[in-house]
């Protein structure tokens, strides 16, 4: 039976070093670049919405439901920005969730609207594009999921490695 050696100090310090590292500089444009877009379409349909006090009901309910979507991905990306660490996938786990949520949304408010406005041809292209949205959000969603289970896996088994090799 063979032993390891007991692993140096400094080695465990820069692993541990290297599992809280930061985001990239691409990761950090990127989640910059989707907290300036959800802002600016949210402040755009909340303006919409705020400045026409005649709207059909269904317009009022379209724009309060893209208000909070874009706010939610406002609040996501800040999120992600401000904890500035990689997260272990986790960040892409909840962005899956989000995207899921907000598809299915888009499809249940068009599938409402074929309730509604049945002779209207214009919702089945938005259907369409909803459901395929969907099933993209969910394909997404899953591979995050898989992504992140994998890597605590791998977390779990480097700690009990090194936990083993420092006593």
């Amino acid at each position: 039976m063979s032993t390891t050696p007991p692993v140096a100090p400094a080695v465990v310090a820069e692993l541990r070093r290297m599992a809280r590292t930061e985001l990239s500089m691409r990761a950090r444009v990127a989640y910059v670049v989707l907290a300036l877009a959800a802002s600016t379409m949210t402040i755009v349909v909340a303006s919409l919405w705020m400045t026409e006090p005649a709207l059909p009901l269904r317009t009022t309910v379209a724009f309060a439901v893209l208000t909070c979507i874009g706010t939610g991905w406002v609040f996501f990306s800040i999120w992600v920005l401000r904890s500035r660490h990689v997260l272990l996938a986790r960040h892409r786990v909840i962005a899956g969730r989000l995207a899921v949520c907000f598809s299915g949304v888009f499809v249940v408010g068009c599938l409402l609207l074929l309730g509604v406005a049945s002779s209207s041809r214009a919702v089945w292209p938005a259907l369409a594009m909803g459901v395929a949205l969907l099933l993209i959000a969910i394909v997404l969603w899953r591979r995050a999921e898989v992504a992140h289970a994998g890597l605590l896996a791998r977390r779990h088994t480097l700690e009990r490695e090194l936990n083993r090799r420092t006593q």
